[in-house]
């Protein structure tokens, strides 16, 4: 089977970091078989006007690679010109967060054309034969009138051969850590408001101020996908504060390394955790939170994740996409 997968968001050169779930999810499916074609559009680095012509460009990549599915990696404007370009195969789109969330704490213009985002990511899914979300709240979150029929919850899957357990104190040496420090691992940018960091350090002075523990907060940011494991073996816990997610990655990432996760009740974390000992769902508040941390701190050093995650393993998934695949180029008439 031939997939030509559309995505404005991969790793660079500049900005490794930029993408890899969509990149990992990519290599799940040509580990089992398919091949696999990417159009990567640098949003990023062009702006808005890397979607000119983008109608063109699909259907020469079509005419050249001839694949069974077009699969848009993500919603919003790139998406509603994919499935609106291609009608002579079937379209998939997958959503991960703010495509159909938006965005609410990164200021009016930002909300403003997260806003357009969203609007386009509903024409989209309308448009599409198949429609993916990575997480339930993703899926209450598309309109009424897209056919629930052919919406698939598949989350991104995770290389479980790159996150396992390291030992702990290689892992510190070669971070430089404080192995006497309580380190607690925050994966977000300071200035993505999205991610809330001003309660993941206020979390941090709560520890440290009214609870004395010796804590310090390990900013995962900059960091290829390859040095990832030995941040999340390094630390003792991570923390996710974010007013909304889809399916954070790291947070599986950090299970499938047996690392203890405290955070607010976002996307599909509760799901991930639960029955997993040692992990917790906190308010969103800095006194919870903390609270939640000091059991972690008084508590097990790793927790029994691992085991999860097995569902989620790249390869699971990518047989899970490839079904939908299938699903979709038996429903529609040639």
């Amino acid at each position: 089977m031939r997939v030509l997968a559309v995505t404005n968001m991969y790793p660079t050169l500049t900005l490794p970091t930029s993408g890899t779930f969509v990149e990992q999810q990519i290599k799940g499916l040509r580990q089992i078989g398919l091949e696999v074609e990417v159009v990567f559009l640098n949003r990023q680095q062009e702006g808005g006007s890397v979607y000119r012509g983008l109608g063109r460009i699909i259907d020469s990549r079509i005419k050249h690679f001839e694949p069974d599915v077009v699969h848009v990696m993500y919603g919003g404007v790139m998406a509603d010109l994919v499935t609106r370009a291609v009608n002579n195969r079937p379209t998939v789109v997958t959503f991960h967060g703010s495509d159909l969330l938006g965005e609410h704490l990164s200021g009016f213009v930002r909300k403003m054309i997260a806003g357009y985002g969203v609007y386009s990511s509903w024409r989209a899914a309308w448009r599409a034969n198949g429609v993916i979300v990575v997480s339930k709240i993703l899926q209450d979150a598309l309109p009424k009138f897209v056919n629930r029929s052919k919406v698939r919850i598949i989350p991104c899957g995770i290389d479980l051969n790159r996150f396992q357990l390291l030992d702990r104190k290689v892992c510190l040496d070669r971070l430089g850590w404080d192995p006497n420090c309580f380190n607690i691992l925050f994966n977000g940018n300071s200035a993505d408001a999205v991610k809330r960091p001003y309660l993941a350090r206020r979390t941090i002075d709560t520890l440290l101020n009214e609870l004395g523990i010796h804590a310090k907060l390990q900013e995962l940011r900059g960091v290829t996908n390859d040095e990832v494991p030995i941040w999340l073996n390094a630390s003792d816990a991570i923390l996710l504060t974010s007013r909304h997610e889809g399916s954070p990655t790291v947070i599986k990432e950090a299970l499938a390394c047996d690392l203890p996760v405290v955070s607010v009740d976002v996307g599909d974390v509760r799901e991930q955790i639960q029955g997993t000992e040692g992990c917790y769902i906190a308010l969103p508040t800095h006194t919870d939170l903390a609270a939640k941390l000091a059991l972690v701190y008084s508590g097990s050093k790793r927790v029994e994740g691992r085991q999860r995650m097995q569902r989620l393993s790249l390869e699971n998934i990518a047989h899970r996409l490839a079904d939908f695949y299938q699903e979709l180029l038996q429903s529609i008439p040639t």
